[in-house]
């Protein structure tokens, strides 16, 4: 690995994680996801949608059996073609597009664009976010929604655990989260444990309050912002465990 490449490029975390990251219960309540989004947002079969960051196509792929026209965008290789073999084995027209999500605009093309699973806030540099979030709103119609989902830091504070674990079949994951003087970044470090060998991976990643996130999304285009706790719509509130955040073009 380049010794100035980004986390998020590094293609042997993701392929390693992939198991760890998409279990089936995930595959799950990506069905359970997107039973609330469709409802709360009203959404009819045809409208258009776009994954970002789509990974093997979680979302994607059940939103295309549900008869709307799917794009998905990711820059691992190794997902798109899962997501591609999935979707031709059921009979699914999707488009996968293999590009880094600050490069990818397609304008006024998406009624609906979709930031799911802490997918927003990976880059060092904060205008690289703002730039994703302008690259969606140039992709957007008019009328269109952007939705994110990520962990709020209001959420993050309140949980906060610096270290834990977890067993996923024969692999033993270690976390230990350090978060930045002014609480803007998480740095985790993964370590993995299989088969007597072990795999260390360093992931950082920005957080953003309601505001913060709500802020960058007004200044780039987006017209109204709402905040939500979860898909349904609940209140996002000292209960939250998720921060649903809809920009409105």
């Amino acid at each position: 690995m380049k010794q100035d490449q980004s986390w998020f490029e590094n293609d042997h975390l993701w392929e390693t994680m992939d198991s760890i990251l998409f279990t089936s219960k995930r595959w799950g309540m990506a069905v359970e996801e997107m039973d609330e989004l469709v409802i709360s947002l009203d959404l009819k079969p045809g409208v258009e949608i776009l994954d970002l960051c789509c990974g093997p196509g979680r979302h994607a792929i059940d939103l295309a059996r549900r008869g709307f026209k799917v794009t998905g965008v990711d820059r691992t290789v190794h997902y798109l073609d899962k997501a591609r073999d999935k979707a031709t084995w059921e009979g699914l027209n999707i488009e996968f597009v293999e590009e880094d999500m600050r490069r990818f605009i397609r304008a006024e093309s998406f009624d609906i664009a979709l930031s799911m699973f802490t997918s927003f806030g990976y880059f060092t540099e904060p205008d690289d976010d703002r730039t994703v979030a302008e690259n969606v709103c140039r992709s957007l119609k008019s009328g269109g929604k952007f939705v994110i989902d990520v962990i709020g830091k209001e959420v993050i504070t309140r949980i906060f655990q610096k270290r834990d674990w977890a067993e996923f079949d024969d692999t033993l994951v270690l976390e230990e989260r350090t978060p930045n003087a002014d609480w803007s970044m998480m740095t985790s470090r993964w370590i993995l444990i299989k088969d007597g060998t072990v795999e260390e991976f360093t992931v950082n990643l920005r957080m953003f309050s309601a505001r913060e996130l709500s802020d960058i999304l007004s200044s780039v285009g987006f017209s109204r912002v709402d905040v939500y706790a979860d898909l349904s719509g609940a209140p996002y509130d000292n209960e939250a465990k998720r921060m649903i955040t809809i920009a409105t073009k």
